[in-house]
């Protein structure tokens, strides 16, 4: 039975919320201010947060950079400011995802579907160095990379950023994560390395390129890898 700990000041919505996810069996613990949202998730170790950004006490940002000093668990960013630069920077910070108020309680139970599974996929990645999804097969302790039973030669730089999506398979990447990662913090304002390369692992490895199923784009954002197309 997950626990999801939603910090959200706003009473109508936590009722919302609770409501909704009592209704799938989940267990749920409740803050409306940053502080105790933090006291709550070290306390009690949820497996998703749900994170308003304007809180009254100090702003989510802060509560994601300081919850990653600690945590990795998944934290989906629930606010009602939708500027791309607002989505940016909370990823960046370390959010797992983001949706804008208003929204919708089924995209945000799918999120959070997501999210879990991650964190199950994620707790097992030592153990099987060999990741399957569709079509593609990926052995990361030979390093080696087929699609439709065919090895598929990827350069240093594709091999690095499919490596890096995988291990946050099914988390929103910013350009800058990406670049960090693969090029190094020198290359985090070249975001058109990531676009040429993204678009050369599809190339090699979706079926349908220009339809991806499994490398999606977060428009103006970054990047998702999906292991299960649809979900």
């Amino acid at each position: 039975m997950a626990c999801i700990l939603i910090i959200e000041d706003e009473l109508p919505i936590r009722r919302f919320l609770r409501a909704s996810l009592r209704s799938q069996h989940f267990t749920v613990l409740e803050a409306a201010t940053a502080s105790e949202g933090l006291q709550l998730a070290a306390q009690q170790q949820p497996d998703v947060v749900i994170l308003d950004l304007g809180l009254p006490d100090f702003d989510g940002l802060t509560v994601i950079e300081r919850l990653r000093e600690w945590s990795t668990v998944p934290i989906i960013i629930l606010s009602a400011r939708g500027q791309e630069h607002d989505k940016v920077q909370a990823l960046d910070s370390g959010a797992d995802d983001y949706l804008t108020k208003p929204f919708g309680m089924s995209e945000l139970m799918a999120r959070m579907r997501v999210a879990l599974r991650h964190t199950a996929q994620h707790s097992t990645a030592s153990a099987t160095p060999v990741v399957e999804f569709g079509a593609i097969r990926v052995d990361r302790s030979r390093r080696q990379v087929w699609a439709a039973d065919a090895e598929v030669h990827l350069t240093p730089n594709e091999y690095g950023l499919l490596s890096t999506l995988i291990e946050h398979a099914g988390k929103v990447l910013t350009h800058r994560q990406l670049l960090k990662a693969v090029w190094g913090p020198a290359y985090t304002n070249e975001h058109h390395y990531v676009r040429v390369y993204m678009r050369q692992l599809r190339n090699k490895l979706e079926a349908d390129p220009a339809r991806p199923q499994f490398f999606l784009t977060e428009p103006g954002v970054g990047y998702r890898l999906e292991l299960e197309p649809g979900g």
